[in-house]
């Protein structure tokens, strides 16, 4: 599942109404900016632009009894699974049955140089089963996480218009803005 996010317009992580068929008054701001062909309004509705995050259903090995959990990535890693997808050599990673593992290896911002963590990710070569157990399969097939119920807040739209017009006139607010990464 991939859903829209907006990082350091507050001091929160805001969910896109746009996920859920709803106005967006960030998006719809943005949108006029883009109608007037000038490169401030271009800079700046660059930095209002909602960032992508994907969401996938996993199961991680040695934690099964926790059942499937839901894997947050970003666009790089999510380009890494989709070459991983073509690659013939490879086939369905995805396949309960004789699917692949997926390594996923991160660093910290103390690598990064950057406020946030850097994963990347590596098939394995062997295919393994899901598991063994044909009713555990199940049940992890139908109980996965929905990340468009109840993981976010979900903010009015009046509350974003507020946080947008907030952050455009920083001046009027002495509230600490900074963004909260998400890893």
């Amino acid at each position: 599942t991939e859903l829209k996010f907006y990082y350091g317009i507050t001091n929160k992580v805001m969910v896109s109404p746009l996920n859920f068929g709803e106005k967006d008054p960030i998006a719809l701001f943005a949108s006029k900016l883009r109608e007037e062909y000038n490169k401030e309004n271009y800079v700046l509705a660059k930095k209002l632009d909602a960032k992508t995050r994907i969401f996938a259903p996993v199961v991680v090995r040695g934690e099964e009894d926790k059942g499937v959990r839901l894997w947050q990535f970003g666009k790089i890693v999510y380009e890494e699974l989709l070459s991983l997808a073509v690659d013939e050599e490879i086939g369905d990673y995805t396949d309960i049955s004789g699917g692949r593992d997926i390594t996923v290896e991160t660093v910290g911002p103390e690598a990064t140089g950057t406020p946030y963590n850097k994963s990347s990710v590596r098939v394995r070569l062997k295919t393994s089963p899901l598991s063994e157990d044909a009713g555990l399969v199940e049940k992890w097939c139908n109980e996965q996480p929905n990340p468009k119920e109840g993981l976010f807040k979900r903010y009015s739209f009046d509350e974003m218009k507020s946080a947008l017009e907030k952050w455009l006139s920083p001046e009027d607010d002495s509230e600490d803005d900074t963004p909260t990464p998400v890893a």
